[in-house]
């Protein structure tokens, strides 16, 4: 099945997808307010299909790529889940590595976010990807089921979940202890706090739409930042000035690029809310920021 685009559905459609997505609406409000979009032979099935994520778009570097190596790996979170499991991506030759830790989206571990750190991968990084659902049994294999599981564990615990894997990344003897983050809408956040609460741990960081911290706290961040948001992404936007501000006030070394006319979750490449061009200047801008912050430092 061809992946639709943004603009073949009313904007109307994809706010309710996003506030679906993002557990503001019940699936029986969300397929009913549908309803009054299912016209011209167009079923609420139909609907439903098109804006649900789409697999087997996602696959741009596979498992099996000969540039590329990967494995499941458990390391310990003894301030979280206690034990975690993730996808670990790196490059086939070599010794060393800057390494990048990848969170994702509020419904655990799907093949769209295990394809990024794999891409990551290609471009020479040590490439984490843990499962926030891993005391739950792990990515269930949809996002509906994946989200239900997510929402039912601590915000908090999970933050430490993923701090814990960017120390495993720090330490892992691949890695040459320089290491970033980049996360998406939830996993956005999370760069953020990890940022916030990581101390001198993080060296760049990159949110993809993500929920800002408190003002409070830009104090504590010690880490370029890269942000990455959507034009029409409302929710985000409101706290955006506020906190680009104050880290402007701060003197934080940070860039902040917003994407017009696109919507929140333009990078995922498995949903109608994918714009291609925006996907692909953001990421070029993050493989880019990561490649000059994490870089070793030069000897004499």
């Amino acid at each position: 099945m061809q992946r639709k685009t943004a603009d073949q559905f009313d904007q109307r459609v994809l706010d309710l997808y996003d506030d679906y997505a993002h557990g503001r609406m019940s699936r029986r409000d969300y397929v009913r307010q549908l309803g009054a979009f299912a016209v011209g032979g167009l079923t609420v099935e139909a609907l439903l299909a098109s804006l649900s994520p789409n697999y087997a778009l996602a696959e741009q570097v596979k498992p099996d790529d000969p540039r590329i190596k990967t494995e499941t790996i458990t390391y310990k979170s003894p301030k979280g889940a206690g034990e975690m499991k993730g996808l670990l991506a790196r490059p086939a030759e070599g010794d060393k590595f800057p390494a990048v830790l990848v969170i994702h989206e509020n419904r655990g571990l799907n093949p769209y976010v295990a394809d990024v750190a794999r891409r990551l991968a290609t471009d020479g990084f040590l490439a984490l990807a843990p499962d926030a659902l891993t005391p739950l049994g792990g990515y269930p294999g949809t996002d509906d089921e994946g989200r239900a599981m997510q929402s039912k564990r601590d915000r908090g615990e999970m933050t430490q979940d993923f701090i814990a894997g960017a120390k495993w990344l720090d330490e892992h003897e691949l890695s040459t202890g320089k290491v970033g983050a980049v996360g998406f809408c939830f996993g956005g956040g999370v760069v953020y706090q990890i940022a916030v609460q990581g101390g001198e741990l993080l060296d760049a960081g990159v949110p993809f739409y993500g929920r800002q911290p408190d003002l409070a706290d830009v104090s504590k961040i010690k880490a370029p930042l890269l942000i990455n948001n959507a034009g029409r992404d409302r929710r985000i936007l409101e706290g955006a000035p506020a906190f680009e501000a104050e880290m402007k006030k701060q003197g934080k070394p940070f860039e902040a690029f917003v994407y017009e006319g696109v919507n929140h979750g333009f990078h995922n490449d498995t949903t109608p809310r994918y714009d291609d061009a925006a996907a692909k200047l953001a990421w070029d801008r993050t493989v880019k920021f990561f490649k000059k912050n994490l870089a070793a430092p030069a000897t004499s």
